[in-house]
């Protein structure tokens, strides 16, 4: 079995323009002779590795507290096609019923066309290797929404550097951050492994 850590650390990955960077502040340390170390954490929860449920962007979306744990558990498939993945994209390399999609781009970002293609096969989960799944810049977050008013969660901000194409089982859950739009996920792929006497 073959584990890949495809999450970014928070305080080393790249901040999107506006948002605060993350800080860690030092509370008490065992070095100043302190009982323990206890560290306070501000942050951005759309920063780094992260699901952005459909609250994000729908006023009366799912929250994460809302959110089918199971989603974020089950075979995967990563696709590499460029930088800019489009609905031609979706009908050429993403397999029916597939329910976990994770997109190595590069940095690039989502096409509506592919948005509209996934939600409509009912894709669960969508990632990508970039902050977010729109352009960055003045724009409208039509994959954002388009994915999200189908349902579909979204992980964005992976490292998938070293994830090849092809089959996995994904584990990616959210912390529980209850009522609000995001949190913060430690994603890992899993290969070479036996899932209901299926190799992957």
């Amino acid at each position: 079995m073959r584990i890949i850590d495809i999450s970014k650390n928070i305080f080393e990955a790249e901040v999107y323009p506006g948002d605060p960077a993350p800080v860690a502040e030092k509370l008490s340390r065992l070095e100043l002779g302190d009982e323990c170390n206890l560290t306070a954490v501000y942050a951005c929860l759309h920063n780094g590795t992260h699901c952005d449920a459909p609250l994000h962007f729908i006023e009366e979306g799912a929250c994460i507290g809302d959110l089918d744990i199971s989603i974020f558990l089950g075979p995967c498939t990563v696709i590499e096609a460029g930088s800019v993945i489009t609905g031609e994209i979706i009908d050429k390399y993403l397999p029916y019923g597939c329910e976990r999609v994770l997109f190595k781009t590069g940095g690039g970002f989502i096409h509506e066309s592919a948005a509209s293609e996934m939600a409509l096969r009912g894709v669960k989960l969508m990632g990508i290797d970039s902050f977010s799944v729109d352009p960055q810049g003045d724009y409208e977050p039509l994959a954002h929404r388009a994915l999200m008013s189908a349902g579909t969660v979204i992980l964005e901000g992976l490292n998938l550097s070293k994830a090849e194409p092809g089959e996995y089982f994904l584990v990616a859950p959210p912390v529980n951050t209850g009522t609000l739009e995001a949190a913060p996920v430690r994603a890992l792929l899993v290969s070479d492994y036996i899932f209901w006497g299926r190799k992957i």
